[in-house]
């Protein structure tokens, strides 16, 4: 065993277990702001990365991650429909990021009890439309069958206690064209909760032969396609080159199309995920600035509780390059045990919470009823990657102190 290890696993012995009153406590110091720092840095990121993948996986649940719209209007300052042929899925299905399509269509319509009424969106639902996010959001009754003819309608629990509606009431909607006001009458077949406001107060799902009919479309017409890609890294990506090869070519009617991501169709979500990443990248430079501080404040501590011994060791023909080594030596110890127990801390806490749900959410402000975990192992490893290097830089060049010591007098020192 090299000497500079040696000497630096004694002084760490020494200081941690029956260490002087000066040199204990400040190791001990250095060692909880370590485990601190990295625990606090762990539970942040991996909070937030829940964060985003519960509210990212809500708002795609809903609209994709793509949707191809119409933007041309008629007279009636009317949306007209997609031909939704095959020509046109065929030139969707080309990318191979493409991992489902489906259709859909929506009306604007007015819901209305004896006691309130509301204007909401009627979203219709195709055959191929996959219902695995508005299933797990479901809280009461079933799914509309998307070829059913028995007018079934999916509202949320806000709706339904708005309107004071409950699974197996029949209420009348009542819709506007552009000579008549027309009603239809729905029963009430399930109540879903996604906790997203703007989905919970303004729509309701019905299968899509009935959003048809109440369009005056042909069968081969909707609102459009819902695609959904393989990688949401991707999505910028493939948007940019779906659009390019579909926007601004019209349709045989002359129908002009748009592609757009979920990201440019709910940007306020987004943008709030952006800030987000914001935080955990302060968090984590304050924590890494705390961690890097105590272990200098305390390897100075132990330094100058040590001169003596510095002193001597010099007078026996160490050289200053040596003596660093062992006190750098002596810090990566400390880090390295301040990390271990910052790592099993944090992911205690995690692994906690991932399955208890220990800490409670209002889900009307945050979306979500409790705090989200999601734990990237390449991320938490990379943090303490950077945190060791940083910390052993840091180390090595504040124990440049000991070159500037003369062992005539630091052997004398008490």
């Amino acid at each position: 065993m090299k000497f500079e290890l040696f000497i630096a696993q004694k002084l760490y012995s020494d200081d941690t277990e029956g260490g002087k009153k000066y040199s204990r406590p400040a190791v001990r110091i250095a060692l909880a702001g370590i485990a601190i720092g990295i625990a606090v840095m762990i539970i942040s990121l991996s909070v937030v990365l829940g964060f985003k993948g519960e509210v990212s996986n809500k708002v795609t649940g809903f609209g994709s991650h793509i949707q191809l719209l119409s933007l041309t209007y008629d007279h009636n300052r009317q949306m007209l429909p997609v031909q939704t042929g095959d020509s046109l899925l065929r030139i969707v299905r080309s990318f191979p990021e493409v991992g489902h399509v489906q259709r859909f269509a929506v009306k604007m319509g007015l819901l209305k009890t004896n006691s309130a009424f509301c204007g909401i969106t009627f979203k219709g639902l195709s055959s191929e439309y996959d219902t695995t996010f508005l299933a797990s959001s479901l809280v009461e009754g079933a799914m509309p069958k998307p070829d059913s003819i028995a007018n079934q309608l999916l509202i949320s629990r806000r709706l339904a206690n708005q309107l004071q509606l409950k699974v197996g009431d029949r209420v009348f909607a009542y819709f506007l064209s552009s000579q008549s006001m027309r009603a239809r009458r729905f029963r009430i077949c399930g109540i879903f909760q996604t906790n997203m406001s703007e989905y919970d107060s303004s729509y309701a799902i019905t299968d899509m032969h009935t959003v048809q009919r109440l369009n005056g479309w042909e069968p081969g017409e909707s609102s459009g396609y819902e695609i959904t890609i393989r990688d949401f890294d991707q999505l910028s990506d493939v948007t940019l080159r779906m659009a390019q090869k579909i926007n601004n070519h019209p349709d045989s009617r002359g129908v002009i199309y748009g592609v757009y991501s979920i990201v440019e169709l709910a940007p306020h979500t987004f943008s709030w995920l952006s800030v987000l990443d914001m935080n955990v990248v302060m968090i984590i430079i304050l924590m890494i600035c705390v961690s890097v501080f105590t272990v200098v404040s305390g390897l100075l501590i132990i330094m100058l509780d040590k001169i003596n011994m510095i002193g001597i060791f010099k007078a026996l023909g160490a050289t200053n390059f040596s003596i660093r080594r062992v006190f750098a030596n002596f810090s990566i110890l400390l880090v390295g045990k301040g990390l271990l127990i910052g790592n099993i801390v944090g992911f205690l806490l995690c692994y906690l919470q991932q399955i208890f749900h220990v800490v409670r959410l209002d889900a009307s402000v945050y979306y979500i009823s409790y705090v989200p975990i999601q734990i990237n192992y390449l991320y938490i490893l990379l943090i303490n990657i950077i945190t060791i290097i940083i910390t052993s830089v840091v180390i090595f060049g504040s124990s440049h102190l000991i070159s500037i010591s003369d062992p005539s007098k630091t052997m004398r020192y008490e």
